[in-house]
């Protein structure tokens, strides 16, 4: 090896000019031969307590504890309730539903279990049941999907700007509510108006089903696509659907001629779209005109 030589005054002041740099900047400790891998350190040093503090409180021992104790690991603290899932409507709820509709002989019987239904989520944050409007021995009932804020608030249903429009559409054709029968699938409002899930949907389906059993209407119009997949038990769009005649079949086999049309608050959203409505209104009263006659 080389020998070194003496550094000179002037390089022995640049020297001490950079290693108080390094010091200023943290860097107090010198390279070694061979890197160290100082974080494998860390993670190989046995985890300790913290020290008990220096100074003793007065009238205290001031003796440490033996090194054992010092070392043992806390007591671990109990586990914290695991907190109760949320309520979710299963498939007993659905098969309640059944059995409180199929008991039900009259729509004041129907009316009664519906208020008293406790199985469906949707109860516990509308205002009000909406169970339907018009009159029950009328020869037409119409079905919509769910009520809105305004229906909720006064437990009829189609009374907002939607049933304003419905009410215009059946005088088109010379009806009313007094000539027709009105009701939902879902009874309760969806908060936010939002769309009801099918297990709602399927939950409240025996209600709406027994309803237009014990109805017997001689023609029934699906306002909207909802109400149509529902009750006809289809997966076909609204607009694929709308303007022929289906059938829905009630649990007691009875088929019901189905006219499916829009939903009059798809026709406030699209109004270019309202005389497609108006020729299924028009087939509606030719229907019941030729099973009246």
């Amino acid at each position: 090896m080389c020998g070194m030589t003496a550094a000179s005054p002037d390089h022995r002041a640049d020297l001490r000019d950079i290693l108080a740099f390094y010091a200023e900047a943290g860097a107090d400790e010198a390279l070694a031969e061979e890197p160290v891998d100082r974080f494998a350190a860390v993670a190989s040093r046995p985890a300790q307590l913290p020290e008990p503090s220096a100074r003793a409180e007065p009238g205290l021992p001031t003796t440490r504890p033996p090194a054992r104790a010092r070392t043992e690991n806390p007591p671990r603290s109990a586990p914290a309730p695991a907190r109760p899932a949320a309520a979710v409507p299963d498939e007993a709820q659905a098969a309640l539903a059944r059995e409180l509709a199929g008991k039900a002989s009259t729509l004041a019987e129907l009316h009664e279990a519906m208020a008293s239904f406790d199985g469906c989520n949707l109860k516990f944050t509308a205002k009000n049941l909406v169970f339907a409007d018009g009159n029950p021995e009328a020869d037409l009932m119409l079905v919509g999907e769910a009520p809105g804020r305004d229906e909720d608030l006064e437990g009829l249903p189609f009374v907002g700007r939607s049933g304003q429009l419905l009410n215009r559409m059946l005088a088109a054709v010379g009806l009313d509510r007094n000539s027709a029968y009105i009701a939902n699938v879902i009874p309760w409002r969806p908060p936010g108006n939002r769309t009801p899930t099918p297990h709602e949907t399927e939950i409240c389906r025996p209600f709406i089903e027994r309803q237009i059993e014990l109805v017997n209407p001689k023609v029934l119009v699906n306002l909207g696509g909802p109400s149509a997949k529902t009750l006809l038990n289809t997966t076909e769009g609204i607009l694929r659907l709308r303007g022929n005649w289906r059938v829905h079949t009630t649990p007691s086999g009875t088929a019901i001629p189905a006219m499916p049309t829009l939903h009059p608050a798809y026709l406030l959203r699209t109004p270019a779209h309202k005389r497609l409505a108006w020729r299924d209104f028009i087939e509606v009263k030719m229907k019941l005109r030729s099973l009246q006659g």
